[in-house]
């Protein structure tokens, strides 16, 4: 049950959506496609943003007489909430659906379909325009662990085609170069599961030694 405190927030930022609009409309667009792939991680249904405008404008409606503020009302709100449906469809991958599953088969299912060239992008960066939301992190803050797991095990496999060898260490460090930090604070139970995937192993055995690096 949301808190009374938490709805007049909520309440605050549709006032203040609804007027920044006008004044400053990109920066609102830049603020709605951070807000908006915030809930791609919450996993919240597009269909439920219409019914919220109308009951806001419903509201609006019947504390004043003013037509002409209720159309602005309606019409900057409606601005905002089709920039919101728009970042969250495309910002809702199949990657992002997994996470929010916390499901291991959904996500090697999900990134099955990169390709080897690719696949480290859709583990570590969903982009809306100038906003960015990273599925490893959000699965680790939000608790979805098993799905960080399988995150971090596939960027961490070595893969290989007729041009080059593919493994994610490097694409891991420069997204997130406090990996390492935000693990102990948040699931410390991963820590190994990294470290090990740090380490390569040799298959090969000479005179009772495998190489290691």
């Amino acid at each position: 049950k949301q808190s009374d405190t938490r709805l007049h927030f909520i309440v605050e930022k549709v006032f203040s959506f609804s007027q920044d609009i006008y004044s400053e409309p990109w920066q609102i667009i830049d603020d709605l496609s951070a807000l908006g792939l915030r809930h791609v991680g919450y996993g919240v249904p597009t269909e439920m943003f219409a019914p919220f405008v109308n009951a806001c404008v419903d509201v609006i409606r019947e504390a004043t007489e003013d037509a002409v503020a209720v159309e602005g009302f309606k019409w900057s709100l409606g601005i905002v909430s089709k920039q919101l449906v728009r970042t969250v469809a495309e910002g809702s991958t199949i990657v992002m659906k997994a996470v929010n599953a916390n499901s291991r088969k959904m996500l090697q299912r999900a990134i099955s379909c990169a390709p080897r060239g690719q696949r480290f992008q859709w583990l570590l960066k969903v982009q809306v325009g100038t906003q960015s939301i990273s599925p490893l992190y959000w699965a680790i803050q939000s608790g979805n662990l098993a799905a960080a797991e399988a995150i971090i095990q596939d960027l961490l496999v070595f893969r290989a085609d007729r041009e080059r060898y593919y493994y994610g260490n490097d694409a891991l460090f420069e997204r997130h170069q406090d990996i390492i930090n935000c693990l102990c604070r948040e699931a410390p139970m991963l820590i190994p599961i990294l470290l090990d995937g740090l380490i390569w192993r040799s298959p090969r055995t000479e005179k009772g030694v495998r190489r290691v690096n």
